[in-house]
């Protein structure tokens, strides 16, 4: 287990700005990398794990369930996120994946570089989302896969009935059970929520100054909240429609003009800032990739770390590979599987 909160303030004195290079090497081409990674140890974390992994399959009712996306720009952080749980993980016999991917050939690379993994994969039909998708301040922000989870209701069996979503640009330093058993209470969704973040700036001057647009947040105390880290209840969005809520806010955007501007983000907190159950901060220190600033370098927030999470254009592959990492890049660098086996 890395001690995160007592290594924090060595980062924060030796805190600098990086600023990359234009000229910064893109991602590695899909084929590339798929052939490149290294097979992770497999992980016996404790010994009365054994009967906890059962043969029951997906629907096993003592398995926890986290779902990732696999494409093949951030499959090396995917890889670095799936291996970072299994280390952490008191039992991780007993964490079953769900990879929503953008191309069916990626099963076979995980099947090689976790043989023992519990898993199944998902084909994402981009078609589902794409006369949705609004252009955003990103690029990145735009391919349909980042708009997977709006879909995992669907997606996932119908015996799944709470996921653990994560983002492809983070790493677990804590056993992830602790956030599988979070009390939901009465919502479909929990997250860390950010009071303080000024929320109004995640919407257009149209949509504030619209009666209609902004009432949508009347009765309700809305809060950011990060959605790269959710757990969800599955079966409360079944019941209750949760995607089709979602969709809604998206068409206004596409027919209506323009209300927002970051991608996958708003409509989550359209339809859910001010219903969400809080979960600890511990489990999202984001914003480690920036806060959308290129290439800058960001310290830890306050308190304890169970989740770092590089949100934002910088991604640590990237800063190491180029030589020029933010000093919490080496706090990912250990889950990178990325490379030839040693000899």
């Amino acid at each position: 287990m890395l001690l995160i909160a007592k290594i924090s303030g060595l980062f924060s004195a030796a805190m600098v700005m990086v600023v990359l290079s234009p000229s910064l090497p893109s991602f590695p081409p899909a084929e590339a990398i798929r052939s490149s990674f290294r097979r992770s140890p497999v992980f016996r974390n404790a010994d009365d794990c054994a009967a906890a992994a059962g043969g029951a399959g997906v629907c096993d009712r003592s398995l926890v369930h986290i779902a990732i996306t696999l494409d093949g720009a951030y499959l090396r952080g995917s890889i670095a996120a799936v291996h970072s749980v299994l280390q952490h993980s008191r039992c991780p016999e007993s964490v079953f994946f769900h990879f929503l991917v953008s191309d069916a050939d990626l099963e076979a690379l995980v099947r090689s570089t976790f043989p023992d993994l519990r898993f199944r994969s998902y084909l994402f039909d981009p078609s589902v989302v794409r006369g949705l998708i609004s252009p955003s301040v990103r690029q990145a922000l735009e391919q349909p896969l980042n708009y997977a989870r709006n879909y995992l209701a669907d997606l996932l069996e119908p015996c799944v009935r709470r996921v653990i979503y994560l983002d492809s640009d983070l790493v677990v330093v804590d056993d992830v059970f602790k956030l599988w058993n979070t009390s939901l209470g009465s919502r479909t969704l929990g997250a860390p929520e950010y009071c303080h973040a000024n929320f109004t700036k995640y919407f257009t001057d149209r949509f504030w100054s619209d009666p209609r647009l902004a009432s949508t947040f009347a009765g309700r105390k809305p809060c950011y909240f990060n959605t790269g880290v959710m757990v969800m209840d599955l079966a409360r969005w079944r019941r209750f429609g949760y995607t089709r809520r979602i969709e809604r806010w998206m068409e206004v955007q596409r027919t209506d003009g323009r209300i927002y501007e970051l991608g996958s983000l708003p409509p989550f907190l359209l339809v859910f800032a001010g219903h969400v159950a809080p979960i600890d901060h511990r489990w999202n220190q984001h914003g480690l990739g920036g806060d959308n600033v290129r290439g800058s370098c960001r310290d830890l927030h306050p308190g304890p770390v169970s989740l770092l999470h590089w949100s934002g254009s910088g991604k640590p592959w990237v800063r190491l590979d180029s030589n020029r990492p933010c000093p919490l890049d080496s706090l990912w660098a250990p889950y990178d599987l990325f490379g030839p086996n040693p000899q």
